[in-house]
C-alpha cells in the first residue's frame, strides 16, 4: 500500500557548521550563489578556539546572515564556542555526534567532517541537543561538582574503613557508621595516642554505649605510628572535604533561590529530598517547553525502553546513556521512593519484579517518577501519589467497563449498581 510522504527537502540558505578541537576549530560556510538559481557558495576556514579569534568568527556569520550553526558535542570544547555564538545571537545547535555518522569509504579530516556536518545540517537532517539556559548552567556546575566532592569523601572513608581493617581494629563491625559522633572520638583517640581498647570503648555515646563490651574487643588490634600518621591525614582530607561540600550548599542555595517554588513542589515526591530536586533542576530546569511531552523527557534522560526489531521479532534493548548525571540521581530517588510504605511506587517496583526483575522494575520507577516531575513543572500542580491500591482500582474499573461493552454488543442495556458488600 502507497501512502503520500510529507516530507519535502527544505534547504537552509545560509548555514554553517563548525569541527571543534581544543586549540582550533574549522567552519564551513554555505549560502545561496548570486544571480545562480540552485547553486551555493562554500567556504573552509581554521580558526583559533581563543577568544579573540572565536570573536572575529562570530562577526564574520552574523555578517554573513547565518541562518543556522551547528557543533558537535567534542568532550568539553564545544562549551566556549557555543557561549559566545550564543552571545552574539546565532543561536548555535549542539548536535549529538551519533547522528552525524561520516560515509563509510570516505577519508576522514577535520575540512571533510565540517563540509559533511554543514551539507546534513542544511537538508535539516539535525535535531539539537538540549543546553539549558544560563542560570540552570550555573547551577548544574554547582551540583555536579558537589556529586564529585560527595564521591571523593566517599572514596577516602572506604580508605579509613581498609587502615582501620589493616590495623585488626574491627570498630566497622560493631558500628554502623564510624564517622559518627563516638567513632570520630574514638579515631582521635587512637591518633592522640590511646591504645587501651577499654579507654577507647568507654568513649562511645548514646546507642552505642550498650555495645562497650564488643568494642573493647573490637579495639584489640596492632594500630601503630604508621597507621595513625595515615588516619590523621585521612581524616583531615574528609574534614577538608566536609568544609568544601558545605561551601558549595550555600552557592547552590543561592543560585537556587529563583526556583525554590519548582524545588519545594518536587521535595514533595516520595524518594526526592532538597538535595536531589536542587540536582534534578539543575539538569533539566524548569521550563519544559523544550520537551513536547512527558515520553520525550524520560527518553532523553535514556530510562525509555530500547527497541531491537528484526524480522518481526523484538529482541532484548538496553537503555541508552541518555542524561548520566539526572539517570543515576532519578535511580537513586527511584530506591528511596520503593521504602516509602502505602506508596504507588513501591507497588509498581515489586509488581515489575517479578516479572522484570529488580534493574528494570527500579527503571521503570525511575521513569515514572520523571513523568510526574515534568507534570509538576508543566502545570505547576502539587504531587499526588496515586496509593498503594491505584492497581487493584485500575483493574477493577477495566473489568467492569469490558464486561459492560461487551453486554452492550449482545443487546443489553446496562445499569450498574454496587452493593453494600462491594462498597
Amino acid at each position: 500500500m502507497l501512502a503520500e510522504s510529507q516530507d519535502e527537502e527544505q534547504i537552509i540558505a545560509r548555514v554553517a557548521a563548525l569541527d571543534i578541537g581544543k586549540a582550533e576549530l574549522v567552519c564551513c560556510v554555505r549560502v545561496p550563489a548570486e544571480g545562480s538559481s540552485g547553486k551555493r557558495l562554500q567556504e573552509v576556514s581554521t580558526h583559533s578556539t581563543m577568544t579573540r579569534s572565536l570573536t572575529e568568527l562570530a562577526n564574520h556569520l552574523v555578517e554573513l546572515g547565518v541562518e543556522r550553526v551547528v557543533m558537535e558535542a567534542t568532550s568539553d570544547y564545544w562549551k566556549p564556542v557555543f557561549y559566545l555564538l550564543e552571545a552574539h545571537g546565532l543561536g548555535p545547535w549542539l548536535v549529538n555526534a551519533r547522528d552525524v555518522k561520516h560515509l563509510p569509504g570516505r577519508p576522514k579530516t577535520d575540512v571533510l567532517d565540517a563540509v559533511w556536518l554543514c551539507k546534513v545540517a542544511e537538508r535539516q537532517m539535525l535535531r539539537p541537543s538540549f543546553v539549558p539556559p544560563w542560570p540552570i548552567r550555573r547551577l548544574r556546575d554547582l551540583t555536579r561538582y558537589r556529586i564529585d566532592l560527595v564521591g571523593v569523601r566517599t572514596a577516602e572513608k572506604n580508605r579509613v574503613e581498609k587502615l582501620l581493617e589493616d590495623s585488626c581494629i574491627k570498630l566497622s563491625v560493631v558500628a554502623s557508621d564510624i564517622f559518627g559522633v563516638s567513632g570520630r572520638a574514638m579515631m582521635a583517640a587512637l591518633i592522640a595516642g590511646e591504645r587501651d581498647p577499654k579507654v577507647l570503648a568507654q568513649l562511645a555515646r548514646s546507642r552505642m554505649r550498650t555495645k562497650i563490651g564488643r568494642l573493647e574487643e573490637a579495639f584489640n588490634g596492632h594500630f601503630d605510628d604508621h597507621h595513625r600518621f595515615l588516619l590523621a591525614r585521612m581524616l583531615n582530607r574528609i574534614d577538608g572535604i566536609d568544609v568544601d561540600i558545605a561551601a558549595v550548599d550555600a552557592q547552590i542555595e543561592a543560585h537556587l533561590a529563583p526556583f525554590v517554588a519548582a524545588a519545594a513542589r518536587l521535595d514533595e515526591i516520595p524518594g526526592i529530598g532538597p538535595v536531589a530536586a536542587a540536582i534534578i533542576i539543575a539538569e533539566i530546569g524548569v521550563d519544559m517547553s523544550r520537551f513536547p511531552t512527558a515520553g520525550h523527557l524520560v527518553s532523553w534522560a535514556g530510562l525509555c525502553p530500547g527497541q531491537n526489531e528484526s524480522a518481526g521479532k523484538r529482541k532484548p534493548a538496553r537503555l541508552r546513556k541518555g542524561a548520566p548525571w539526572l539517570k543515576t540521581m532519578l535511580v537513586q530517588c527511584a530506591w528511596a521512593a520503593k521504602r516509602k510504605k502505602d506508596s504507588y511506587y513501591k507497588v509498581q517496583f515489586f509488581r515489575l519484579q517479578s516479572r522484570r526483575g529488580p534493574q528494570k522494575a527500579i527503571c521503570a520507577v525511575a521513569a515514572s517518577i520523571l513523568t510526574a516531575i515534568y507534570h509538576i513543572l508543566r502545570d505547576g500542580t502539587e504531587h499526588r501519589d496515586l496509593g498503594a491500591d491505584h492497581f487493584n482500582r485500575r483493574s477493577t474499573e477495566g473489568q467492569t467497563r469490558r464486561l459492560v461493552h461487551q453486554l452492550a454488543k449482545l443487546g443489553f442495556e446496562v445499569h450498574l449498581h454496587r452493593t453494600a458488600e462491594a462498597a
